[in-house]
């Protein structure tokens, strides 16, 4: 047996979230897929800038223009539509999902909030973009579309190469289909503390890593880690194992109960190596599943690794999730959708009028 299993275009697409989620709907968080989505959806993930589709807002955009500035400027709108700006360079693309905003916004009417993904990939690195209280939480399809569009993780999902890559060729040498779609999954409040992923090889659990790389005291406990591993093992033999009937090996993330007894399924991935195995290594994995092979090990639990003190070399500091990837929230509230050309100047001008407050 090799580090990882063959990767066939079949066996990526057993993970993508319609393919797995009305089997395991009853063990899942609540969620509607639209799909397909339209090229000219896909297009406008893929432009370039951050802003929203127009008609997405709940409620318009705040203006200090007049009315009769406010149509002036909308005459000149059109009229540049299919020119060049100012400057000479071609305009942007406008853009608007009518329909789809309405599927979202039956969504969040069903669900309160909704938070989004696509195929494989959530929008987590753009979850700083919304209150760090409700963090993905979006109650209109412009908070849909603000966290994909300022997502970077969401482009694996966008182009064919890249849900693909590392793929062995199709038998058949015909590309297989794929249809992009949203995923809208009711939010709730997550405590990331009781968030683990879950590695299969060969149909066997092997081990359980915590997601969240924080020290959380309750995890020093071995009595608390044994019940954890054990609740584990038993749902996944009664609720998954028996369903699962892609390739059987897989990674599976999962949210355990407050009282840390049973739990519901987060999220499938394939195994392979763009999939992060946390407190584990491919290596560690394969050795494991070496020795369940042995008789001696048939009825051993699997191996949980959690960060069991603040010391552990895998904790991690206090500061926020992909940081790398944020700007100031005071310039995206300004940006009131609009895109980052367009409230550059206005972030500048309010640097100004702060500067002059403090003299």
């Amino acid at each position: 047996m090799t580090l990882f299993p063959a990767a066939t275009q079949s066996y990526i697409l057993a993970f993508q979230f319609s393919s797995w989620y009305p089997t395991f709907a009853k063990h899942s968080i609540k969620s509607t897929v639209i799909r397909p989505l339209s090229d000219d959806f896909r297009e406008y993930l893929n432009a370039d800038g951050v802003f929203v589709p127009e008609g997405s807002e709940d409620a318009p955009a705040d203006s200090t223009l007049s009315d009769d500035e406010d149509a002036t400027e909308a005459d000149d709108d059109e009229d540049s539509d299919d020119g060049e700006d100012g400057d000479g360079g071609s305009t942007r693309r406008h853009y608007a999902f009518p329909e789809l905003d309405q599927r979202i916004r039956q969504c969040v009417q069903e669900y309160d909030a909704v938070f989004p993904k696509l195929n494989f990939s959530s929008p987590k690195d753009a979850s700083w973009l919304l209150p760090a209280s409700s963090p993905l939480k979006c109650t209109s399809p412009a908070d849909v579309y603000l966290l994909l569009k300022s997502s970077d993780f969401i482009t694996h999902d966008l182009s064919v190469d890249s849900v693909f890559e590392g793929c062995i060729p199709s038998d058949t040498g015909s590309p297989t289909s794929y249809d992009l779609e949203l995923v809208l999954r009711k939010w709730y409040p997550v405590d990331r503390s009781r968030e683990l992923r879950c590695f299969v090889r060969g149909n066997v659990l092997l081990g359980i890593s915590q997601r969240d790389t924080n020290f959380y005291q309750f995890w020093n406990d071995p009595a608390t880690q044994r019940q954890v591993a054990s609740a584990v093992r038993e749902f996944w033999e009664t609720n998954i194992k028996p369903k699962w009937t892609a390739q059987q090996d897989y990674i599976f993330d999962f949210l355990l109960t407050r009282d840390l007894s049973r739990g519901h399924i987060l999220d499938f991935n394939p195994y392979a190596p763009k999939t992060d195995p946390l407190l584990f290594s491919y290596e560690e994995l394969y050795e494991l599943h070496h020795q369940s092979t042995s008789n001696e090990s048939t009825n051993r639990l699997p191996v949980l690794r959690v960060i069991d003190s603040a010391s552990h070399p895998a904790a991690v500091s206090n500061a926020p999730v992909h940081q790398h990837n944020m700007i100031p929230f005071e310039a995206v509230n300004m940006s009131s959708g609009r895109d980052i050309e367009e409230f550059a100047d206005m972030w500048k001008e309010s640097v100004k009028e702060s500067m002059k407050d403090e003299k």
